[in-house]
């Protein structure tokens, strides 16, 4: 077909949460090719995620991937699909997300509720992230991840808690954008401008759109970092 074709539980998850992950690693000051990740799901929009975040430099070997039969490792079952086989972990005897969330920096929750509990959250190494992104109920509710890690950074695919990291905040824009320029595709260098972009947002003044949406109250990125309204127009 020559028309821009876009899977959005797929790609516009990924793009998202790219953009989240590099945010969050700047505030924790944390480098994406030293950080270690570990995903709950090894769907379409997990394997997704992880192939940006790879293609911006984190490592594949600081990534685990858990399914619904636990961690993801080498010769587990004959077969494998592909897209796990090229996450598939050197065995070394651990099987579950509780075994491999000890010192973790980012979680990546792309599977259902409830899977990660205050006891793994306990267990992640210095400032984590927690992506929980299950809709409607995520990994671990928000309050219940800061109950036990104050300085953690948890986002959700919900808008009734801080931090949304959804597709909505991607898909119209990198569609508006590929229909202006009559793309024919959207390929990974527009995936990855759109994940750089969408990260530089956060770090723009606020419009007056955006400031009266936050009751004209403003936001910080991080504590000490304000951000004044009525000097960036960028959409």
């Amino acid at each position: 077909m020559n028309i821009p074709v876009f899977h959005d539980d797929q790609h516009g998850t990924a793009i998202i949460s790219t953009a989240a992950i590099l945010n969050g690693l700047r505030v924790v000051e944390k480098n994406i090719s030293d950080v270690r990740m570990v995903v709950s799901g090894a769907g379409a929009a997990a394997i997704a995620c992880m192939n940006l975040l790879v293609a911006l430099g984190m490592q594949k070997h600081n990534i685990v991937v858990c399914d619904s039969k636990g961690v993801i490792y080498k010769d587990r079952e004959p077969n494998m699909v592909e897209t796990k086989a090229a996450y598939a972990v050197v065995d070394d005897g651990k099987r579950t997300l509780d075994d491999v969330i000890d010192g973790a920096d980012i979680f990546l929750g792309c599977s259902g509720p409830k899977v990660l509990t205050q006891e793994m959250v306990k267990k992640m190494a210095r400032a984590p992230m927690i992506l929980a992104l299950a809709n409607p109920e995520p990994e671990i509710l928000p309050p219940l991840a800061k109950e036990v890690r104050s300085d953690a950074i948890i986002c959700t695919g919900r808008s009734d808690y801080p931090n949304q990291v959804n597709n909505v905040l991607c898909f119209p824009f990198i569609f508006r954008g590929a229909l202006d320029v009559g793309a024919t595709a959207i390929n990974e260098e527009m995936k990855l401008a759109a994940v750089h972009a969408i990260a530089e947002l956060a770090h723009a003044e606020q419009s007056e759109v955006v400031a009266s949406a936050y009751g004209d109250s403003g936001f910080e990125l991080r504590p000490g970092i304000h951000h004044s309204k009525n000097r960036s127009t960028r959409a």
